[in-house]
């Protein structure tokens, strides 16, 4: 056979499983899916490996329809509570152990996540015959260095807790904040600017190769004159890599995959009113207004007004489950120029 002598099959990347290649036949269907990290651990669960496998089983449905579907798929899932007990064994192992930066517990995140993922995912569509390979690709992402952000730490982290013990941590200088859940951890988290393994993810997608890439937004670093790219100790929202990493690969639809039905106007009050369709005009009007409520459907929101604006065809926003309607529009919320 040609692929004993080291000649590649068509259709068959080299180095495979030997699952045929099928790239979808519309290539403008690309799609970055971005899922939160309590699609993987449920916040209450008790965060086990086993758990999250379980867990990590059963939120795959959506990703193995869009690939029955023919999308070609980039994945970014999140790492909240995950990075958040790396951070506690951190602590826990304070003089035993040195302890590891941040950016290192992201990549370390980012590779046994997406092993649960790619290990389930895979044997998802070899059950249901859908001949395509998964790949998880360790992702550094491009910062600013002087990004304010990454002086300020806003973004919650970690698992929620008790007040006392918030009081506790921010005695030893760790900054918190009371969310709508409880008391979390904060952190710096400056804004992506472009994945350094674009162009790799982008060749692996367009291949028909499932990519689990930007895990936990991805470690960020920066270009230093001298020595090239170096990290940095912070996180970046992974709705806003995912954004980044879709514009980088030439997406031409992005998803946000959570545990709400899309975005509501006044979220949580008597009034709150799912919005179905908006435009980028609109969108942004919301969020001047403030009317999307307190929590994390703002960033999402940006996140998408964003990847429309520079240049997607639309960008989504509904529940996990619900995943191939929300992208093709009968529930959740759709943004479009």
């Amino acid at each position: 056979m040609a692929e004993s002598r080291g000649i590649p099959v068509p259709g068959r990347l080299p180095g495979s499983t030997g699952r045929v290649m099928m790239a979808p036949p519309n290539r403008a269907r690309t799609i970055v899916v971005a899922l939160g990290g309590n699609a993987l651990q449920p916040p209450e669960g008790r965060g086990d490996i086993a758990e999250q496998f379980a867990h990590t089983r059963a939120s795959l449905d959506p990703l193995v329809a869009l690939a029955r579907e023919g999308w070609r798929i980039a994945i970014v899932h999140g790492n909240g509570p995950q990075i958040g007990d790396d951070m506690r064994r951190n602590e826990a192992a304070r003089g035993e152990l040195p302890p590891l930066p941040v950016g290192v517990l992201v990549a370390g995140t980012a590779g046994w996540i997406g092993y649960m993922i790619q290990q389930s995912l895979q044997n998802a569509l070899d059950r249901f015959g859908v001949k395509r390979d998964v790949v998880t690709v360790i992702t550094q992402v491009v910062v600013d260095p002087d990004d304010p952000a990454t002086r300020e730490p806003v973004k919650p982290i970690g698992r929620t807790m008790d007040e006392a013990t918030a009081r506790l941590l921010e005695a030893e200088g760790v900054p918190v904040r009371e969310t709508r859940a409880g008391w979390r951890r904060l952190i710096a988290s400056p804004r992506p600017i472009r994945v350094v393994e674009h162009a790799q993810i982008r060749r692996l997608v367009e291949a028909g190769t499932i990519v689990i890439a930007a895990g936990g937004g991805g470690s960020p670093v920066y270009i230093d004159p001298r020595l090239g790219i170096e990290g940095l100790d912070a996180v970046i929202d992974k709705d806003r890599a995912a954004q980044v990493l879709g514009g980088d690969i030439d997406a031409s639809e992005f998803v946000i995959l959570t545990n709400v039905d899309g975005v509501f106007r006044d979220f949580g009050t008597p009034d709150q009113a799912l919005l179905g369709d908006l435009t980028v005009a609109e969108a942004r009007a919301l969020l001047d207004e403030g009317a999307l409520g307190a929590g994390s459907m703002a960033p999402k929101v940006e996140a998408a007004v964003a990847f429309v604006e520079a240049g997607g065809a639309a960008a989504h926003i509904g529940r996990l489950e619900d995943g191939l309607d929300v992208v093709e529009g009968r529930t959740g919320t759709t943004i479009r120029a």
